[in-house]
């Protein structure tokens, strides 16, 4: 590591469960991040500030002046530009040593397995039940470790789906074939801290992987409660009739 990286990144390296061997490996990661909005900007923003090495940002979509309100990463002046773009822009002021693969289009088919086949690790921060289910498959069949988040109104929730563990549930295991009339933020709100919250818990699952320290939420499905500050916890299992999962290897 050079001087500056060690200065750059000494807060973190001075921890034992980092140390330098686990900065050189989030400086070595490659990281997909799914969605560049309320969710993926503090992500995109933490991973960068910890150095992350790589990072693939995939959204189709512009920004908007509505989504100002929550999407931290972007700013007035790329209202009407790519999200892929404005965060680009935002992550380079932040961090200029961070890598960059911008891919501004929906990841579907062909596209999604070859962006979650390049990546060491997967965070969704989509905002759509199709998207999620997607990014699902085409990580137990890579074998990707995936953290998955969400957040509406005042609720978020967050997991981590892992194939590399035999036991590992996913995302499907939680939700089934689920209803794709779900409202999404647009139609129900969203409060802006709540997702910050939920995207920082993201990005701090996303360090423990990549690194290896600490029990990251697999198995378990972290749920907030912002209108009262509570968080609770419930247990998750692999669904043994899963279509996606239940063949990689047996229940706890």
């Amino acid at each position: 590591m050079r001087d500056d990286q060690l200065l750059r990144y000494s807060r973190q390296i001075l921890l034992k469960q980092v140390d330098v061997e686990g900065q050189q490996a989030l400086l070595r990661a490659r990281v997909l991040i799914v969605g560049l909005g309320g969710l993926g900007a503090p992500v995109a923003l933490y991973l960068a500030a910890a150095g992350v090495g790589t990072l693939l940002l995939a959204d189709p979509d512009e920004v908007d002046l509505s989504n100002l309100q929550r999407q931290i990463i972007h700013q007035v002046g790329g209202i009407g530009t790519s999200k892929v773009d404005s965060a680009a822009r935002g992550i380079a002021a932040l961090n200029p040593q961070t890598q960059l693969i911008r891919l501004a289009h929906a990841l579907e088919g062909e596209r999604l397995d070859e962006a979650v086949a390049s990546a060491d690790l997967v965070l969704d921060c989509s905002d759509n039940f199709a998207t999620r289910q997607a990014v699902n498959r085409a990580c137990f069949a890579l074998g990707k470790p995936l953290v998955s988040g969400a957040a509406i109104r005042l609720e978020g929730q967050l997991s981590v789906f892992d194939p590399r563990r035999d036991a590992s549930p996913c995302y499907q295991c939680l939700y089934g074939t689920g209803d794709e009339s779900t409202l999404s933020c647009s139609e129900a709100g969203v409060l802006g801290p709540l997702v910050g919250v939920v995207g920082s818990l993201q990005a701090l699952e996303a360090i423990k992987l990549i690194v290896g320290f600490g029990e990251p939420l697999i198995g378990r499905l972290l749920l907030i409660d912002a209108l009262d500050s509570r968080f609770r916890e419930m247990r998750l299992r692999r669904d043994p009739a899963c279509t996606v999962c239940a063949q990689r290897g047996g229940d706890e």
